[in-house]
């Protein structure tokens, strides 16, 4: 509480200056651009001709009833140009977007911008373009008709514990909380889910708001499991739940071989800065 209640104060610590023979490309158009008197992208190339960080402070500002963050008291905008503004309910996601901001060094590192990136996803894609919201949900719903948590195996023992643990509480609470059949299956063939199955978990993500279609559309990715990313969204399980069951098969292995230094370790913190920035984005704080 006490970080929130700082965030509306400009995070003023500036860092960096690049060496000069440093490479000019600069990937900082994919995340978000800063608005200015001129053209959306004007920031961004010069961003792209410097490779210098041009913004000495960050900020969290009031406007238009929403939360804007700042740079240097311009505001984001998303790649598509409009302005990233977030509700007053959301001011935590804030906090955090102005954090990964201040927090950038050198190089402009997407991986370390899991906020910005997801919020802009959001706004862009979701919150008013019904065709690709269309489009996103007939995709989510082919991760669907093979999903992982559906393949449930017999053997090793550690594999049946940890699906018993993981998976199954996610098929259970499905099943009943949507009253629909979901196919499983001990073999390598998933017999196809009843189209009224189908048809429901559609409907279910059609009500969705642009802040669960994105945190929808990265959990499902980032998991593997269309029916993980659901139980996420839905606030059934946590992000460090729908990271351990993302694991599931992973985690089995490992028990039994151990872990792959410089593999296991960096996809285990990838999963959970991805599904911790969907359950953030859900937040309400």
């Amino acid at each position: 509480m006490q970080a929130l209640r700082r965030s509306l104060v400009p995070l003023t610590r500036s860092h960096l200056r690049p060496p000069a023979n440093c490479h000019r490309k600069w990937v900082y158009r994919t995340q978000a651009t800063v608005a200015s008197s001129g053209p959306a992208a004007t920031a961004t190339n010069r961003a792209e001709a410097t490779l210098k960080r041009f913004w000495k402070t960050v900020g969290i500002e009031e406007r238009d009833d929403a939360f804007a963050v700042t740079l240097d008291k311009r505001p984001l905008r998303t790649p598509a140009g409009k302005p990233l503004l977030l509700p007053k309910n959301k001011r935590l996601v804030a906090t955090l977007i102005a954090s990964e901001w201040e927090n950038q060094e050198t190089l402009l590192k997407p991986h370390t911008l899991p906020m910005t990136s997801l919020t802009s996803r959001a706004i862009d894609a979701f919150s008013d373009d019904e065709q690709t919201r269309g489009e996103v949900r007939a995709q989510l719903l082919k991760y669907f008709e093979t999903d992982t948590i559906c393949f449930l195996q017999n053997k090793p023992a550690a594999l049946v514990k940890l699906q018993d643990t993981h998976w199954k509480p996610i098929l259970q609470w499905a099943r009943s909380t949507f009253g629909v059949e979901i196919s499983t299956s001990d073999s390598f063939i998933l017999s196809p889910h009843p189209p009224e199955t189908v048809h429901v978990l559609n409907d279910v993500m059609s009500k969705f708001d642009h802040w669960q279609m994105a945190a929808m559309e990265r959990t499902t990715y980032t998991s593997k499991s269309f029916l993980i990313a659901l139980a996420l969204v839905m606030r059934q399980i946590t992000a460090e739940q729908a990271a351990l069951a993302s694991h599931v098969e992973v985690n089995s292995q490992i028990e039994l071989w151990g872990e792959v230094e410089d593999s296991h370790d960096v996809d285990y913190h990838d999963v959970r800065r991805q599904l911790g920035s969907a359950a953030c984005l859900l937040s309400s704080l």
